[in-house]
């Protein structure tokens, strides 16, 4: 039999809509399995009228204030492990739960109700000084972030990156970015092999030249705070043996890596559905965070309306985090001034004209065909084969970039040449605040390497 000691600590939610004696009732029985020490009342007047009421269910409550300044003054107040939602329809529908969800969970309180519990997720420490990149959704931009970043702030530090991805290796497997020929040619014999050489480590490995350890997942959950499955860990730890002055930690689809961060950063689509941001878990996720990057800025992913309502939406939950915008625009790792060029990507068709007009202008070459179906590879097959004459195909190394694209191409005599999405927007001074705060805090001393 566990002892009353054992139990953790638990603070009640409750409404006005259940009579007094019943909510005594229900917190009598929550005693049988949890140290109850609070209660926080949520709203609602039909069954109990004052906070003088609520003196007869023997335990000190939080009364009459905003369900957000109510809960995170009950953590403060009272240390809780759990928090048991007794409450109801109509004081406390699916908005309210859900923001009450992402407060716990971002203050690192299990949140459970009778048919449900969220717990915060795991995370490991890591010695290095860590700012981990996130995302709410795949194709965000995540990697491309991740990699900028990395370029950026390898000009002052030595920087590594952790990745993870739903097709990365069974072992963590570390990347010499600096040192490595990453050839299309060497990527499609990995491919042979079974490999997925397209995988978020090497496409890292490759923009940013910098050491690069490759992870897998599995299962990312509601709140994406950490993978079900994942050798992130080890990875983490690998990292930690080469001298390394920072390391980013790139999150997968809407999930984030299971370390502990110094610093966040949020990478946010312009094009996605706004609920996603104010709704469900988006808030956790920017609660979590110290920098948002909106991209695709532009139509016709995003307008001008659209794009203010996500930076309104992350500022409703937190109006002091920078938010910056961005789009994306493709760098060449090569020169291909004069080429005719077949552009491979996962970029919407909508924004395929845009990125062509770009290439053209930037880099004087000539893009005679472009295929947005780079991750759908019997499309990109025949968008392949029906293509007009070229003779560079720009891929992006990501998807079917390689088994596919790269192979394919090379098979016809073309040359290849991989692709970055480059994200353009005043990055640039927010990236080094952050690695200079995660160094200072974690090392406590000089940020400077």
């Amino acid at each position: 039999m566990t002892r009353a000691s054992e139990n953790p600590r638990a603070i009640a939610l409750i409404d006005g809509e259940h009579y007094l004696p019943v909510l005594k009732w229900a917190l009598d029985g929550l005693r049988a399995s949890y140290q109850l020490v609070g209660a926080v009342f949520l709203g609602g007047t039909e069954k109990i009228g004052s906070e003088e009421d609520l003196k007869a269910l023997g335990v000190p409550v939080i009364y009459g204030k905003p369900i957000p300044q109510a809960l995170r003054e009950a953590v403060e107040l009272f240390a809780p492990e759990v928090a048991v939602d007794l409450s109801d329809e109509p004081v406390v529908g699916y908005r309210e739960r859900f923001q009450i969800a992402s407060l716990l969970l971002s203050w690192g309180v299990r949140y459970v109700g009778q048919d449900f519990a969220f717990t915060p997720p795991r995370r490991v420490p890591t010695a290095l000084p860590a700012i981990g990149v996130a995302g709410t959704g795949k194709r965000t931009g995540k990697t491309a972030v991740c990699g900028y970043a990395a370029r950026v702030l390898k000009k002052s530090w030595r920087v590594g990156i952790v990745t993870m991805g739903r097709g990365g290796p069974e072992e963590p497997e570390v990347l010499h970015g600096g040192e490595m020929e990453l050839t299309p040619e060497a990527l499609v014999k990995l491919a042979d092999q079974g490999r997925h050489a397209a995988s978020d480590h090497f496409e890292d490995a490759l923009m940013a030249r910098v050491l690069t350890v490759g992870c897998r997942r599995c299962g990312g959950g509601m709140s994406g705070g950490a993978p079900f499955f994942s050798n992130v860990e080890a990875g983490a730890k690998l990292a930690e043996g080469f001298g390394l002055d920072l390391v980013l930690l790139e999150g997968s689809g809407s999930t984030a890596a299971p370390i502990k961060v110094d610093r966040q950063i949020l990478i946010v689509g312009a094009h996605q559905p706004l609920d996603y941001i104010r709704g469900y878990f988006g808030p956790y996720r920017i609660l979590q965070s110290h920098l948002v990057v909106l991209t695709g800025c532009e139509p016709p992913l995003a307008d001008e309306e659209k794009v203010e309502a996500m930076e309104a939406a992350v500022r409703e939950v937190n109006p002091e985090i920078p938010v910056i915008r961005t789009v994306f625009r493709p760098r060449p790792l090569e020169p291909v001034e004069g080429a005719k060029v077949f552009l491979a990507t996962t970029a919407p068709k909508g924004i395929l004209p845009v990125l062509a007009d770009y290439l053209e202008g930037h880099y004087r070459c000539r893009v005679v065909g472009a295929s947005p179906h780079l991750s759908k590879r019997p499309k990109l097959r025949e968008d392949l084969a029906s293509a007009p004459d070229f003779d560079v195909l720009l891929v992006e190394l990501k998807a079917a970039g390689v088994d596919v694209g790269a192979r394919l191409a090379l098979q016809g005599g073309r040359k290849v040449v991989f692709v970055d999405n480059e994200p353009v927007g005043e990055l640039d001074r927010h990236l080094y605040r952050l690695a200079e705060e995660a160094i200072r805090e974690k090392k406590g001393g000089a940020a400077h390497g």
